[in-house]
């Protein structure tokens, strides 16, 4: 299996002066849990920076992770 590969792009001008923490960017999960499986195996740095950020996600997923999280067995 290919490991994903996280590309950084520097910030346009005009987008610098929005607050840092707002959602500007949409991304398909499918494009993102790759990376994010990688970096919490490998127990990457940079994502811990992040643990504290906030996600929006619809609805409908927010329900399924939460009834996913009530009947996962534990460990």
């Amino acid at each position: 299996m290919a490991t994903a590969r996280l590309r950084v792009f520097p910030r346009p001008e005009e987008e610098a002066h929005e607050a840092p923490h707002s959602p500007a960017v949409p991304i398909r999960l499918a494009d993102l849990y790759p990376l994010l499986a990688q970096a919490y195996r490998d127990n990457y740095v940079w994502l811990r920076d992040f643990e504290d950020d906030q996600l929006l996600v619809s609805a409908d997923l927010f329900e399924i992770v939460r009834a996913f999280a009530d009947c996962r067995p534990s460990a």
